[in-house]
């Protein structure tokens, strides 16, 4: 594979048990080459519209169809460019959709939440508006990259808790969504460093506010992006599927590092507190010895000995030398400066999602649940596919390979809730469930 393409993504949308049309939208753009990347790099979007009728699901084409337009037009190489560009593609969504919502009064009041992820040589920025989210799942933790811009968020900011813990407010209540007004604060953070193997998800409220952050993660960790996205939207519709559900998962593959993704130093210098050496810069170097000629060549002048103009030309280009490397040092300086003055881009939650015993008995109930139902109301899975994977799992699991079995149940549940998904009725909710994990 060619350096910008060392990634594995997939999506996936669901209109889900109770809702009879779908509000979400999605985007993705990739560079096609090289110069493509280093300009523009991999864009993916996940909007999800509001309003009655089909106005949530204008709103949300819309911030779909602009927002990686725009930024294609007016990204630039360097971390400015990034920033710059993906910004005004949210301000110019905004104002696209709040045009079309003040042109018609059926369309009063349409919006859209917006998160995108943005993958470049310098690392992984984020934009966002809403309560869609951003997560990166990273050796055995979840990380939630972007802020829900909602009441619960912003009480629970106020009161210094886990929004988790609020009560007694509705969690589906956004402060701050594209559309409503003429003007939108938008959030944009980066670069994050990207290392080989991590793995992003973006997805609309539909999976997160059935699925637990562990859950999202132990899922993504284990399947392919294109199974993750199935077996989630599956997962939150065996919960009730309130909503809509758009789920976006987006591998970076181990040869990251050689595509110009970003990656941290591995192997820091040893620290040596003995045989200190004194490292002078080259342009110190250059100008004391530039000075020196200088100081010759005068001297050579006044006892009108022979030599003194060679002294006097080479003095010029040694000082010459030494002035533009301090010129560049002082720009180095100064860059590195106001990195240490900007913050590294922040990282609102963190949960563990490693795999363990609790998870995995949980699924397999579960499982074994799913499939006494699936036996009662005479579903027609692929009865070959549940039991070659549910081998699989329980071999596994005898070895003691717990992230294995895992997988293997994964993949053992999805034929099954596939026909539940086909054989049943949208007034219909399936009890008892996976238990969700907090």
């Amino acid at each position: 594979m060619t350096r910008f393409d060392q990634i594995e993504h997939a999506c996936l949308t669901d209109v889900g048990v109770r809702r009879n049309h779908n509000q979400d939208s999605y985007a993705i753009q990739l560079a096609v080459d090289e110069d493509g990347w280093r300009q523009r790099g991999h864009l993916f979007l996940v909007a999800d519209g509001m309003g009655a009728h089909a106005v949530g699901e204008k709103a949300s084409e819309q911030a779909a169809a602009v927002i990686p337009h725009t930024y294609h037009k007016h990204a630039q190489s360097g971390p400015t460019g990034a920033r710059d560009a993906l910004r005004r593609a949210f301000v110019e969504a905004n104002a696209s959709i709040h045009a079309c919502g003040q042109a018609n009064r059926e369309f009063e009041g349409m919006g859209t939440t917006g998160t995108a992820l943005l993958l470049r040589p310098e690392g992984a920025w984020v934009g966002h508006v809403g309560d869609s989210r951003v997560y990166r799942i990273r050796g055995g933790a979840i990380e939630q990259l972007s802020y829900d811009h909602s009441l619960v968020w912003e009480y629970a900011r106020i009161q210094h808790i886990d929004p988790d813990e609020v009560e007694d407010i509705p969690s589906n209540v956004i402060h701050r969504c594209l559309g409503p007004e003429a003007f939108v604060q938008v959030d944009v953070h980066g670069p994050h460093v990207v290392h080989p193997g991590d793995i992003y998800l973006l997805c609309s409220d539909g999976l997160s506010g059935q699925v637990s952050d562990p859950e999202i993660g132990a899922v993504a960790s284990v399947l392919p992006p294109a199974e993750a996205c199935r077996f989630l939207i599956d997962l939150a519709n065996m919960r009730g599927g309130p909503d809509n559900t758009t789920v976006v998962i987006v591998r970076i593959g181990s040869g990251a590092e050689a595509n110009g993704v970003a990656r941290p130093l591995t192997f820091p210098s040893p620290k040596r507190p003995w045989n200190v050496r004194v490292q002078v810069p080259w342009w110190a170097v250059s100008l004391t010895a530039g000075t020196a000629l200088a100081l010759a060549a005068v001297a050579l002048a006044n006892d009108r000995m022979p030599g003194a103009l060679v002294a006097f030309v080479l003095a010029a280009g040694s000082i010459v030398a030494g002035l533009i490397g301090l010129l560049l040092h002082y720009r180095r300086e100064k860059n590195r400066s106001d990195d240490e003055d900007n913050p590294p881009p922040p990282i609102h939650r963190r949960a563990n999602c490693r795999i363990e015993r609790p998870l995995l008995d949980r699924l397999a109930k579960a499982l074994r649940t799913l499939k006494q139902r699936a036996d009662e109301k005479h579903w027609e899975p692929d009865w070959n596919a549940y039991h070659e994977h549910n081998a699989a799992a329980d071999a596994l699991l005898q070895k003691g390979d717990v992230p294995g079995a895992f997988r293997e149940y994964c993949r053992a549940m999805l034929p099954l809730t596939r026909a539940l998904h086909d054989r049943r009725q949208k007034e219909e909710v399936f009890t008892p469930v996976w238990d969700k994990m907090r």
